[in-house]
């Protein structure tokens, strides 16, 4: 379900001042005409995947420092993202003015198939070199991709630290575990597809992997809230390819929750952001791409939000520094670039969910 927030003018200015304060001496690094251009636009239209919640802190912190520029934020599921996109662009009408997903795959297909415009943002000489592609889809945040599971259920002997562990898990008990195993719908979910994919080229013993899950009944979800919710409540024990972000914020709420990056490899996901060639705001679109990839918005990124920075430059428990520190070579970051479209090609994504789908019976 999409849900919109209106941020703008209303905003008081008591929050910039006890949650910005590390941030507030680095100024954004976007060109004074593209800024005065934004402000006459007035307005930004942000298709996001990214939880209102998480995002709350960035919208307020970007209307305290444009408070000219009123930032209409839809929070929706990655397909429903892509979807509307193109659907409202060909039926001509209006659509966002900058497009913010988990679902890499499909923010490159926008930009390969001509829906991005090209932005030389001043800001992206601070990313990695893989999370850029063409000035037209950057990477904005690190995030692990991890398991999830219930402290009170699971003995922290019985928690597995690989996929190569949590598949002997559940080979070992499939009855315990049969309807306790969650994770993305790869059918239904971008960034559940996404991230199957990517198991399938870095997982050794993919096919075994699914057999497994299939063989203890996987449940799938399209909303990482929806899968943190039925693990604490003890309806699933275990969820693999969950976002870390997400169930890092949960378990600060809950400590029942247990979080886990695993040791034979770490997915590492970044909302990739993408300015639409019809967006009726650009320079409002630039602004706020400018201050997502920004010192000022990646130090909320990492201690407000706890979506991980991915600028080197930002310190704190959530950024890409930390995580290289704790964990080196296991990370694996998924590329900003055109390899996400292999399994995008029609033939091949069928070929994939048929796979899938068989293994877990339901073809």
């Amino acid at each position: 379900m999409t849900k919109t927030l209106l941020f703008g003018l209303s905003l008081g200015m008591n929050w910039v001042v006890a949650d910005s304060a590390r941030a507030a001496d680095k100024p954004v690094a976007t060109p004074a005409p593209v800024v005065s251009a934004a402000e006459k636009e007035g307005k930004v239209l942000v298709y996001s995947t990214t939880d209102s919640a998480a995002a709350a802190p960035l919208l307020k912190d970007f209307s305290v420092l444009h408070p000219k520029i009123t930032v209409e934020y839809n929070d929706m599921n990655s397909t429903e993202v892509y979807n509307r996109f193109v659907s409202e662009v060909a039926a001509g009408g209006g659509s966002a003015d900058l497009l913010w997903s988990s679902a890499m795959d499909l923010q490159i297909k926008l930009a390969n198939d001509g829906y991005a415009q090209e932005y030389r943002s001043l800001e992206a000489a601070n990313l990695p070199d893989w999370a850029s592609w063409k000035n037209e889809a950057l990477g904005t945040t690190f995030e692990p991709i991890t398991f999830v599971y219930n402290k009170r259920l699971l003995k922290p002997e019985e928690v597995p630290q690989s996929h190569a562990e949590l598949v002997k898990l559940l080979k070992n008990n499939p009855e315990r575990f049969k309807g306790k195993v969650t994770c993305y719908d790869p059918e239904r979910s971008g960034i559940g597809f996404m991230l199957l994919a990517q198991d399938a080229g870095t997982d050794p013993n993919f096919a075994d992997t699914i057999k497994t899950y299939g063989k203890v009944a996987v449940k799938l979800y399209t909303s990482t809230g929806a899968m943190l919710e039925k693990i604490l409540s003890g309806e699933h024990l275990i969820g693999f390819n969950m976002i870390g972000s997400y169930a890092i914020g949960k378990q600060r709420k809950d400590p029942n929750l247990g979080v886990v990056y695993p040791k034979d490899y770490t997915l590492v996901m970044s909302r990739i952001a993408v300015i639409p060639k019809v967006a009726k705001h650009p320079n409002a679109g630039k602004v706020f791409l400018d201050y997502l990839l920004s010192a000022r918005g990646q130090e909320i990124i990492a201690n407000k939000a706890a979506l991980f920075s991915i600028r080197s430059d930002v310190q704190g428990e959530y950024t890409a520094s930390s995580l290289n520190k704790a964990l080196g070579s296991s990370l694996k970051p998924i590329p900003v670039n055109a390899s996400l479209l292999v399994y995008l090609d029609q033939s091949k994504r069928l070929a994939f969910l048929k796979q899938w789908q068989e293994a877990l019976g339901t073809r």
